[in-house]
């Protein structure tokens, strides 16, 4: 078998993966401004939802073909490639400042729903109950979010509110809007089709499992809409945003992403997922945390250019062991 193929799949598969999701957040996040939905609640549930949009279309796609490994590595590689590699690239260009009281308060959330669910696949089992409870876990959050955004307060005061206000505005008409949102998703369902059929190729060809293509390759490819997200917004001095759009994107993978295999496939975990690849997860986000927000502060936190250095030798730490792992 050739390795052309799989690699152009997957090249196409990237390519069209970041332009449909910016397409789909864009018509998504119009439409909702042109029905007078506030700035915060867009940046907190809808763009939220539509920057996880690759992450969620891929897993169903690789769960639908029974590639349940597949899925299950895009959920966890995500969040450490979302985590480690947006978060530590954007620092390293320029330094993140947090003074959103909504981002700090999303992080012990995020660390909770971690432990919570590393202890429910503590058997080794994802099953159609665990992807109903991870499910219903993302639709909850979704709820909490709208309500942050709701909030008066919020929206009065937090830096949040002020960065979203100048970020998010009408671009077009509603039904020019709603048009790229349907758009946006047809395209997010074709490319993803076409990544998880390269995805799957290249770990036949290299004879490697398809979690750990999920892990690298693929996580890589559904994470490029953050990591492009996260360098605008940084450029651009609005730092909240960077970092917000990371922290909401890593808890819908972790309840929305990982919950889909579930309900569609449920299968057993292979055995690297809770004892290499779930630790590494929580402890670059606890590292994070510590480093960036630091919990027991109630000042503004940043992710310094060292701080971000820290982050991306975590990640590579992370893939040498990985590799040195699996590789045949």
């Amino acid at each position: 078998m050739s390795l052309v193929v799989p690699l152009l799949c997957i090249l196409l598969g990237f390519v069209l993966l970041v332009w449909s999701a910016d397409r789909f957040v864009m018509g998504s996040a119009t439409t909702a401004q042109n029905l007078d939905v506030s700035p915060l609640v867009i940046g907190l549930a809808v763009v939220g939802v539509g920057t996880s949009a690759p992450e969620l279309l891929v897993s169903a796609m690789a769960a639908i073909q029974k590639r349940e490994a597949l899925s299950v590595g895009n959920a966890i590689g995500s969040n450490i490639v979302n985590i480690a590699l947006v978060l530590g690239v954007g620092a390293v260009v320029h330094p993140l400042r947090i003074n959103s009281k909504i981002v700090r308060r999303e992080m012990p959330v995020l660390v909770a729903v971690m432990l919570a669910v590393w202890l429910m696949l503590s058997d080794g089992q994802l099953n159609r109950i665990d992807g109903g409870v991870l499910f219903a876990g993302m639709i909850a959050v979704l709820v909490w979010a709208v309500r942050q955004g709701l909030s008066e307060s919020n929206q009065q005061s937090d830096p949040l509110a002020h960065e979203l206000a100048e970020h998010v505005r009408p671009k077009m008409s509603t039904s020019r809007a709603l048009a790229w949102t349907a758009a946006g998703l047809v395209l997010l369902l074709i490319s993803s089709r076409i990544l998880v059929y390269g995805a799957v190729e290249l770990a036949e060809y290299f004879g490697v499992s398809e979690l750990v293509i999920g892990l690298t390759v693929v996580a890589f490819g559904t994470s490029l809409p953050e990591l492009a997200a996260t360098m605008v917004a940084a450029r651009k001095g609005e730092d909240d945003i960077a970092v917000g759009n990371v922290i909401g994107s890593n808890l819908f993978n972790l309840l929305g992403v990982l919950g889909l295999p579930g309900l569609i496939s449920p299968g057993r975990l292979e055995p690297g997922v809770l004892s290499r690849d779930f630790p590494a997860m929580l402890t670059l986000t606890l590292l994070f945390w510590g480093i960036a927000i630091k919990p027991w502060g109630r000042h503004q936190g940043e992710l310094s250019r060292a701080g971000g250095a820290v982050l991306l030798v975590g990640f590579c730490v992370y893939l040498a062991v990985l590799l040195r792992m699996t590789l045949p």
